[in-house]
């Protein structure tokens, strides 16, 4: 496996991006893919519900976004979901 410095070289090379710049934006990536689910979940909640959206439709919506991380997180019900964001 390739590690950061490897990535961050890439990056560079493919994008033209100075090594700093191409290293801070390997690092965000990496720090986003880092997030633990449960935090995910919180996140990703008050997104939806910041743009009007109603927990019928932001719990299926966040489950499938789960399924789709780089990182595969567990897989985790509605219900889950709701404790999750609720307690």
């Amino acid at each position: 496996m390739a590690g950061v410095e490897d990535i961050v070289e890439r990056v560079a090379a493919s994008t033209g991006l100075p090594p700093g710049v191409a290293a801070r934006v390997v690092d965000d990536v990496l720090a986003f893919y880092r997030t633990p689910a449960e935090e995910y979940v919180r996140q990703r909640h008050r997104e939806l519900q910041a743009e009007g959206r109603k927990n019928p439709e932001i719990f299926p919506l966040i489950a499938a976004e789960l399924r789709g991380r780089l990182v595969a997180a567990p897989v985790l019900s509605e219900r889950q979901l709701r404790r999750i964001v609720y307690g």
